[in-house]
């Protein structure tokens, strides 16, 4: 089955066996770490609670590894036989059994002539990550994991509560930037992995002795049942704005979606919930949860259970009051803007449904060493703001430019791109929401993947007044030419990409790193 790219495979040895955990994985070479347990389980064990008719060829095997490539089937392996956007899993089911794997998981007859077993399922998919869950011993129940989605702001949020309640070496992180599994960090290369690479993620977090857990949960994730029958102790929602239209096909698709983190719809509910209300789609997710789940509403309105009122933003710090039923509190964040301070209030939000003080996660804040590619400054001693950020929705983008234009003394100029292969109905969008929103604007490649510039900027071009924007294909180049743009009190945003090094070209990954990119230019232009 072919994968993404390159690959790279991290296996830990205990003194008694190990299960390795086998995917795919992108050209960054990530490696994906393994549970240590005594033995393998057969076949059998792994089907309890699954939905499914087994062929039999054999007597009963053991199962060393669970795997959704077939170029990485070894002896001994569970093969699932996934369906894709570009390939089919079941295509490559002969090349599985010629690496001896042990059983092929898939939906498909595949005969009874097959050599090997088989076990033919609903959804391969759903029974991969239950058999994932049974294989690494049910990690989430032994975890307290926060489900956090929304379109804006999970990383930010899901740092910011992985620091208020714990730290690092305390509380596992899967999220977009990096996965924390307690003694160790390995960089992601998913923002919510699949099924089989999560539960590994959660089994070393149980090894390393972590009792808590924040997991980014995106749209895709949830559709494609990549946390399915996880056992989350609090999702949380933030926000529902366009993104991933391309894929859901309309908001109301992408809402339902978001919704079934809080239902059941995959397969578990949460034993608590943290809704935005400033949100009309939390507003109306607030209406429509099943009865009897504890909620914790957070927003800026006073009918929220957490808020903030009189808030001050600053070109260094936001200070804002904090009221929530047992207190209140000046919060003094280093998050600069706004939408910041909801994502704050999200995190608070959060500590406070798991039974943490107010108070106890303020004392925290300070030392928050903040995102990396989220308002990010980068300081050479120029005389004007420089900030990369992943903004790279037009909501995104309108939120980034209000909030810049509240703490810029002078004029805001922004540097971004729109990604290839991707939504193309929100490439005009996002040109106008820069557009609207700052003085001057560069518009340039993002990750162009397959598709060539020109039509990406065809598409931006259909923003009114999109004659006003600076069109420079090299992004670089584009960079450049918005610093010296720059004059004492400027700001220059770098949008679009925030933590990424790298831009993606027609099957080729270049290293590009926004922030590093600005600090060399200001360098070259002598700060």
């Amino acid at each position: 089955m072919i994968g993404l790219a390159d690959f790279q495979i991290s296996t830990l040895l205990s003194a008694a066996s190990s299960r390795q955990s086998y995917s795919r994985l992108n050209a960054s070479n990530h490696a994906h770490c393994d549970r240590r347990l005594q033995m393998n389980p057969s076949l059998t064990q792994l089907l309890q609670g699954v939905e499914f008719d087994l062929h039999k060829k054999r007597n009963e095997s053991e199962v060393t590894c669970l795997i959704t490539d077939s170029r990485r089937v070894v002896p001994g392996a569970l093969f699932f036989a996934i369906g894709g956007l570009r390939t089919d899993g079941n295509h490559f089911v002969e090349e599985a059994v010629d690496r001896g794997a042990v059983a092929i998981v898939t939906e498909q007859d595949l005969g009874a002539h097959f050599p090997i077993d088989y076990v033919k399922v609903k959804d391969v998919r759903q029974a991969l990550a239950e058999i994932s869950r049974e294989f690494y011993g049910r990690p989430d129940q032994k975890l307290r994991i926060s489900g956090i989605t929304g379109t804006n702001g999970k990383t930010t949020v899901s740092m910011l509560t992985q620091h208020l309640i714990g730290g690092s070496d305390k509380v596992g992180l899967i999220g977009t930037i990096r996965y924390d599994i307690g003694k160790r960090t390995l960089p992601s290369y998913r923002t919510t992995p699949e099924s089989v690479d999560a539960f590994a993620l959660l089994g070393q977090m149980v090894s390393n002795g972590c009792e808590e857990a924040v997991m980014e949960v995106s749209s895709h994730g949830i559709d494609q049942k990549r946390v399915y029958g996880l056992d989350i102790d609090v999702a949380v929602f933030l926000n529902l704005t366009r993104d991933h239209i391309d894929y859901h096909k309309s908001m109301e698709a992408y809402y339902e979606v978001k919704k079934c983190l809080f239902t059941g719809g995959v397969g578990a509910k949460p034993k608590a919930g943290v809704i935005n209300i400033d949100c009309p789609y939390g507003r109306r997710l607030h209406g429509e949860l099943p009865g009897g789940l504890p909620v914790v509403t957070f927003g800026m309105a006073e009918n929220a259970i957490i808020y903030a009122s009189n808030i001050q933003l600053y070109a260094d710090r936001t200070e804002f009051d904090l009221s929530w039923p047992e207190g209140q509190a000046t919060v003094v964040s280093p998050l600069l803007g706004r939408y910041n301070v909801s994502n704050l209030l999200a995190a608070l939000a959060t500590g406070r449904a798991k039974g943490y003080e107010i108070a106890e996660l303020l004392l925290r804040l300070k030392s928050f060493p903040g995102v990396p590619g989220r308002m990010e400054t980068v300081q050479k001693s120029q005389p004007f703001n420089v900030l990369v950020d992943y903004a790279h929705t037009d909501d995104a983008m309108k939120l980034a430019c209000e909030m810049l234009s509240e703490i810029t003394e002078g004029k805001l100029i922004v540097v971004f791109g729109c990604g290839g292969d991707r939504d193309r109905t929100k490439r005009a969008p996002m040109l106008e929401a820069a557009l609207q929103g700052a003085d001057m604007v560069f518009a340039t490649s993002d990750n162009p993947r397959s598709e060539s510039i020109d039509q990406i900027f065809n598409d931006m071009r259909e923003a009114k007044d999109s004659s006003k924007a600076q069109f420079i294909d090299d992004r670089k180049r584009a960079i450049s030419l918005a610093l010296d743009a720059a004059l004492p009190g400027d700001c220059v945003l770098i949008a679009g990409k925030g933590h990424e090094t790298y831009q993606e070209f027609d099957g080729s990954v270049m290293p590009f790193d926004d922030a590093n990119i600005a600090r060399e230019l200001l360098s070259l232009k002598g700060y």
